[in-house]
């Protein structure tokens, strides 16, 4: 006789929301597959974006995009603001990149994936289009191992002190810009090592969650704002911890961060995950199909 297990309705619909998530995703990494390689960034991106809104229409959320691709007056779809899903559901927040690594994409590298983190309602940050400074580590650490506020090289140390190794096995990933030469220049001194990526700030982050396939230890750059939210979103579910800050360095964009709620500019954020989840190591393409996999977690808040 079939044994009858009661679940709970609450975590039956996160299940279900869980599925839909990956299906959103999917189809937007799909669509903008297509265009892969053909040069055409801004192309592949509205692929990926229109894909995104016509599946989240479908799922039962009473849904809000607080992290999109941009302010209503320049973006068509997928804004800060616009509401999503068929209304049937529970409020959600939610943050999308649907193409993280339009460049990636469109020159036919590795590394672009579409990214989306749902949340209860009130509770994902809304950050304004700025810089936003971020450290990042997989699980495994005792909180606070690494700091935002430490030198590079000092994280370096004591990174490599909390693996027990020394500095020259630490691989940190940072992003190759003119900004950055002075992290790469710290990270070298202590004798480690450092990957450069041009594009792909959610996928760098989500790389230290899994050193050992990724042989990424830490991450440490200055990237976009939206992206640090959908990485600490990520790191969340998949494990590990990260802590971030703003950079509000005119009158401007301490407005438009106050506007959307955030009242400090020396306000750090952090976030730490104790979850553990495979990552997504690669897609392969095929001349006509793609081979893909996904990565997605409900999680409860503490």
């Amino acid at each position: 006789m079939p044994e009858i297990v009661a679940v709970p309705l609450q975590q039956l619909l996160e299940r279900i929301l869980t599925l839909e998530i990956v299906r959103v995703t999917e189809r937007a990494a799909v669509s903008a597959a297509r265009l892969r390689g053909h040069g055409n960034k801004i192309a592949a991106d509205q692929a990926a974006v229109d894909a995104m809104r016509r599946e989240l229409n479908k799922i039962p959320i009473d849904g809000t995009i607080v992290i999109g691709e941009g302010e209503r007056d320049k973006a068509p779809m997928l804004f800060i603001g616009e509401k999503v899903g068929n209304s049937n559901g529970p409020k959600v927040d939610i943050a999308v990149d649907p193409l993280d690594g339009t460049t990636l994409c469109a020159k036919g590298m590795s590394g672009a994936i579409a990214t989306m983190a749902m949340a209860e309602g009130g509770t994902l940050l809304n950050a304004p289009d700025v810089y936003m400074q971020k450290i990042a580590i997989g699980p495994g650490y005792a909180k606070g191992v690494v700091e935002l506020d430490a030198p590079p090289a000092e994280n370096i140390r004591r990174l490599a002190k909390a693996k027990a190794v020394p500095p020259s096995e630490i691989t940190a990933l940072v992003m190759d810009r003119p900004r950055h030469a002075d992290i790469i220049a710290a990270v070298r001194s202590t004798g480690a090592a450092v990957r450069l990526i041009s594009d792909g700030d959610v996928a760098g982050v989500i790389h230290t969650a899994d050193p050992e396939n990724s042989g990424v230890d830490i991450y440490m750059s200055m990237g976009g704002a939206p992206e640090g939210v959908l990485a600490a979103a990520a790191l969340r579910c998949i494990g590990g911890q990260m802590q971030c800050r703003l950079v509000l360095d005119t009158d401007e964009k301490r407005e438009r961060a106050a506007r959307m709620g955030v009242t400090d500019p020396q306000m750090i954020f952090s976030g730490y995950g104790e979850g553990r989840l495979p990552v997504c190591r690669h897609r392969r393409h095929h001349r006509r199909s793609v081979v893909r996999r996904q990565i997605s977690q409900a999680f409860h808040r503490d």
